[in-house]
């Protein structure tokens, strides 16, 4: 069942996260889907512009469509990542996806409010929800980079105005996450303040979280010692840090580079390990069982596992 992200938030807010994974292909796709009932969770399909591009949109959309028929117990919504304007709308007027975000946080505030609302009112016309940016992450993922230098945290003091002015249904802020792989040099941690700082004046407000993936040590030294050659520095977000933001109304948590981490392990290892063998079939067939694990882990961190009962009672009602 495809749900907005509207109504996902408002039964999770301040209990739990639900986890957004980007997703690619086929295979992808699979063990998203059997993650999620494995640990009975809720979850967001997110979709990137690259996404979109790396086939077609229309594929993408298809092989979606057919996991829902082949798990029709998931509850789910389909999110557009990062979106510009033109790709918003021709999100909104497909009919497939039930939220969008505009990503606009790189133009000044009042530049950013003026796209965001005009999104907003388009989207809101045919019941989508629609995510919006304040702030900047540094890091790299697909077409964006921001160096670490021209990040900057979101300012809790313009949360007010900027929601009150656009009318978005949820808040990516920067809160100290980064995008991409290479990550944070050393540990890091979240900047909680400026969590508790929004709860306090947007009490049951969603905020989203960019940048969540915890870059593990283990898959990096297991690809690094099948031939790959990743930053053995690279850190990302601990993932005990996942449930007490979510109390504070982290409500959505992003993860896509340690998916794509358990992909380019799987495949090292297998083609090292054979590699006389050109069949793509098994190695796929052994991502798709090991990305399905590696959901349900995530699920249980963000809290959202064995949610999914409640969830489907709560959204039935309505």
């Amino acid at each position: 069942m495809i749900v907005t992200t509207d109504q996902l938030f408002k039964i999770a807010y301040g209990k739990y996260a639900v986890g957004a994974y980007n997703i690619n292909n086929a295979e992808q796709a699979m063990g998203l889907f059997r993650g999620c009932i494995q640990s009975k969770a809720p979850f967001i399909i997110q979709i990137s512009k690259g996404a979109r591009k790396y086939t077609d949109k229309r594929m993408l959309e298809a092989i979606i469509r057919a996991a829902e028929e082949i798990f029709p117990e998931a509850i789910f919504a389909v999110h557009l990542d990062h979106g510009d304007e033109e790709t918003c709308y021709d999100c909104i007027n497909s009919g497939f996806y039930s939220s969008v975000m505009i990503d606009a946080s790189h133009d000044p505030f009042d530049k950013n409010v003026e796209i965001t609302k005009r999104v907003v009112d388009a989207a809101h016309k045919k019941g989508i929800s629609v995510e919006a940016e304040l702030g900047m992450l540094g890091g790299v993922e697909e077409d964006i980079k921001v160096d670490e230098g021209h990040a900057c945290l979101t300012n809790p003091e313009e949360v007010v105005e900027f929601v009150r002015r656009s009318g978005c249904d949820s808040l990516a802020a920067a809160i100290g996450t980064s995008h991409g792989a290479y990550k944070f040099k050393g540990q890091q941690s979240l900047h909680f303040e400026v969590i508790e700082a929004i709860q306090k004046k947007l009490p049951g407000f969603p905020i989203v979280m960019h940048g969540s993936s915890s870059v593990p040590q283990e898959e990096v030294k297991r690809i690094n010692a099948a031939g790959g050659k990743l930053d053995p520095s690279a850190r990302g977000v601990n993932e005990d840090e996942y449930l007490p933001a979510a109390k504070l109304g982290v409500t959505k948590v992003n993860i896509d580079t340690d998916g794509r981490l358990v992909w380019t392990r799987v495949h090292r290892e297998f083609f090292r390990d054979k590699p006389s063998e050109f069949d793509f079939r098994p190695p796929g067939k052994v991502f798709i069982e090991e990305y399905a694990n590696f959901i349900a882990h995530k699920n249980g961190k963000l809290g959202s596992a064995g949610q999914l009962d409640d969830v489907r009672a709560k959204v039935s009602k309505k």
